[in-house]
């Protein structure tokens, strides 16, 4: 008896610990749960980067740290789910989110939402081609750039032409609905756009609401307010991808002119504590402490109140 009081005291500390930071295990999910799961975390390039010697990326090697994939997201809604972005990682992505399901078998996504055409955010779709799964007519959501670029450019031309996938055209903050009171609006951002617009998302369901921008640049480039956009919404992941200026010293860092995360922290800074719990920083490059396990920087950003993404997390909707 007391073991099994025990027990069930244990099960619900473990529920009210999940409900104030907004996360819960899987465990706690049933199939008419609407959720998403982060899937990734990293910078277009990945953690470890190519030819990256630094200690930043030999701390893998050295078992100091464990690799991460590309930012992605994975949502779910009543045994189905869809997919945020198709990284270069979508293969160990897609598996990961066969967990997620009531199925013994392999299940595609019903869409697959592409931000833009830069590498970490498309480059994944040729896994669904001939050469690999040979997918059939996979729903790709793409403005209408990023159409074009996909139908008229090899090897993803050929995608659209076998009917490996079928592009869906979405325009600026026109809903898309994925099931009842579930929709998704993309808003233009701006960003380096040489072969597509881009965009992030707002997910929303009848109970929240969630912001997801992983690419964009400087915060006032944009005619949306962002800390306007913060409060609006119940989650915020937000570009993080270099936490301060000077972490590429051999590169212009106007040529990827992200907001940095310092930058993002003062216009921040007077947001109650509620609204900067909102906040996840999320897209980091290899060259960011907050994408390493611990690191100085990412426990003052926690103790300030905001969120930094992690691979696995959970966060209902």
């Amino acid at each position: 008896m007391k073991k099994n009081l025990a027990i069930l005291f244990h099960g619900i500390c473990l529920l009210l610990l999940c409900y104030a930071s907004n996360a819960m295990p899987i465990s706690a999910f049933t199939k008419d749960s609407v959720y998403f799961k982060i899937l990734g975390i990293a910078q277009d390039g990945g953690y470890p980067q190519l030819g990256c010697t630094k200690a930043c990326c030999t701390a893998i090697k050295q078992g100091k740290e464990t690799r991460k994939n590309v930012v992605s997201l994975g949502l779910v809604n009543n045994n189905k789910y869809w997919l945020f972005e198709a990284t270069p990682d979508m293969g160990l992505q897609l598996d990961i989110m066969q967990k997620e399901l009531i199925t013994p078998n392999f299940q595609l996504p019903e869409g697959i939402f592409i931000s833009h055409a830069h590498m970490g955010h498309y480059t994944g779709l040729q896994f669904l081609g001939r050469e690999a799964f040979g997918a059939s007519s996979i729903p790709v959501y793409a403005m209408p750039r990023m159409e074009q670029f996909l139908r008229n450019n090899g090897p993803w031309s050929q995608l659209v032409q076998l009917n490996n996938i079928a592009l869906k055209p979405i325009q600026h903050q026109q809903p898309i609905e994925l099931g009842t009171k579930l929709t998704v609006t993309p808003i233009l951002v701006p960003h380096r756009d040489e072969f597509s617009e881009t965009i992030g998302f707002v997910i929303k369901s009848e109970r929240k609401s969630v912001l997801f921008i992983p690419d964009i640049d400087k915060w006032e480039k944009w005619q949306e307010q962002i800390v306007a956009m913060v409060k609006s919404v119940d989650l915020a992941l937000i570009d993080g991808t270099f936490f301060q200026n000077g972490e590429l010293p051999n590169r212009d860092m106007r040529e990827v002119p992200h907001p940095f995360v310092e930058e993002s922290l003062k216009k921040f800074a007077q947001l109650s504590p509620k609204d900067k719990s909102k906040i996840c920083f999320i897209h980091f490059n290899h060259t960011n402490p907050l994408i390493k396990k611990h690191s100085p920087q990412k426990d003052l950003l926690l103790k300030q109140g905001y969120q930094v993404a992690e691979e696995g997390m959970n966060f209902t909707l």
